[in-house]
């Protein structure tokens, strides 16, 4: 799921561009939308949908919640409306930052076994 938040400039992403950031289907991303009223693109000509970056921060969380922690749709609403204090966004960051540190340990004991 990556989004670099300091390189990328893209104002807008097309549902096919947030389907693969999360490698799920658009179709799931238009039903996620009916679900979660927090989950709103902008519909432009013929109903092309443009997310921002506060959107996929919305998808993110539901991905989240309902994908990696296996909640159900209800159990999901119930959360994002309950998270006053962005306890949801923090569970993220830290899992986004302990795979990024398993990809390091990865790749140094890759170089390592060479050595050995």
């Amino acid at each position: 799921m990556a989004l670099n938040k300091n390189k990328d400039l893209k104002m807008f992403y097309s549902i096919s561009e947030v389907a693969q950031i999360f490698k799920v289907s658009e179709t799931l991303l238009r039903f996620w939308e009916k679900e979660f009223p927090t989950i709103h693109p902008q519909k432009v000509g013929r109903g092309i949908r443009q997310y921002t970056k506060a959107d996929i921060e919305q998808v993110r969380q539901v991905y989240h919640l309902v994908k990696e922690r296996g909640m159900t749709l209800q159990g999901a609403r119930d959360m994002i409306k309950r998270d006053k204090g962005g306890v949801v966004n923090r569970d993220i960051e830290v899992i986004e930052r302990l795979k990024s540190i398993r990809s390091e340990l990865q790749a140094i004991g890759k170089n390592l076994g060479g050595l050995v």
